[in-house]
């Protein structure tokens, strides 16, 4: 991480800006602010790149091309939208065509203000993005090597904001199977904090921490005779650890304590995790299409009593 600090690679691209913040990205790099001379290099491949800067209103056809270059940027990675049509859609972000700033394509850590953005922000922008950059380069050092140190127990009405920013990352890959930029169907995908708490009375929802910080969650609820186990996530610096597993097991457990008969699981048509639930005794039941893109399949297994 020490040499990326002292180098970081950046990739830019505009989105559909008027060029005014892509000009002041470019000053960025001219003998008045020369940020060269720091390390930071302007690169076209962002297999290479640590920071993924952005700029304009994202529109249909950037959309494509934005998810793209971060699906190929390596793990740590920021994202930074410069200026305000990247911020929020800006003045166009009523247009037709318009689907509004980065942040409804890919997450964005680090915004930069301004119509358009001084290079002066721009450059103070890439300096937070960098402290960004070293959080996520520690965050996943610290879950690999306390994978084997995961605690398991029921989440709490205050851990709520930390689960639901869990889940946006989580099923940000599995956003990107259905079309992604938030049109893909999941709920996950508008989902907010006020819904989140409004159902967390009826709901039963467990997590697993490491050193405190929330890397994976479920909830589910019973509703006639059935139990619904749903947004099962786990943070991608931990998954293939057995992490998701064990939250489904402790989730019924903790539902088998209810009036439920059966447990339920849905999935879209095109996860992989089908064949691990009929592993454990599920079955397909049903299919439902939400979308043109998506599909919602129907797992159910009868709920086995605990022995006393």
């Amino acid at each position: 991480m020490l040499g990326i600090k002292k180098s970081p690679w950046i990739i830019h691209y505009d989105a559909s800006s008027c060029n005014g913040c892509d000009i002041e990205v470019l000053a960025c790099l001219t003998p008045g602010f020369d940020v060269e001379r720091l390390g930071v290099i302007n690169t076209g491949d962002p297999k290479h790149a640590d920071i993924f800067l952005v700029t304009g209103a994202v529109n249909p056809q950037s959309n494509t091309v934005i998810r793209n270059i971060y699906r190929q940027m390596p793990e740590p990675k920021v994202v930074v939208a410069v200026g305000t049509c990247a911020c929020s859609g800006g003045i166009f972000r009523e247009c037709y065509n318009i689907s509004g700033g980065v942040d409804s394509t890919i997450p964005v850590d680090v915004y930069i203000a301004g119509c358009a953005a001084r290079p002066e922000a721009i450059i103070d922008g890439v300096v937070q993005a960098l402290g960004v950059l070293d959080q996520k380069w520690k965050d996943m050092q610290e879950f690999a090597a306390d994978i084997d140190k995961v605690v398991y127990g029921k989440a709490t009405k205050s851990n709520l904001p930390s689960i639901l920013a869990l889940e946006k990352i989580a099923y940000y890959r599995e956003s990107e199977l259905y079309g992604g930029g938030g049109d893909a169907g999941l709920p996950v995908e508008t989902q907010t904090l006020v819904s989140l708490e409004a159902d967390f009375d009826r709901m039963t929802c467990v997590k697993a921490s490491i050193n405190g910080k929330i890397v994976g969650s479920a909830r589910g609820y019973v509703e006639a005779e059935t139990a619904h186990i749903l947004n099962i996530s786990v943070h991608p610096y931990c998954q293939g650890e057995g992490i998701g597993q064990r939250l489904i097991e402790d989730l019924q457990k903790a539902l088998l304590a209810s009036t439920a008969k059966r447990f339920e699981i849905r999935l879209g048509h095109k996860s992989t995790q089908g064949a691990w639930l009929e592993k454990q005794t599920y079955r397909s039941i049903k299919t439902e299409v939400v979308t043109p893109t998506l599909s919602w399949v129907f797992y159910q297994k009868e709920c086995v009593p605990p022995v006393h």
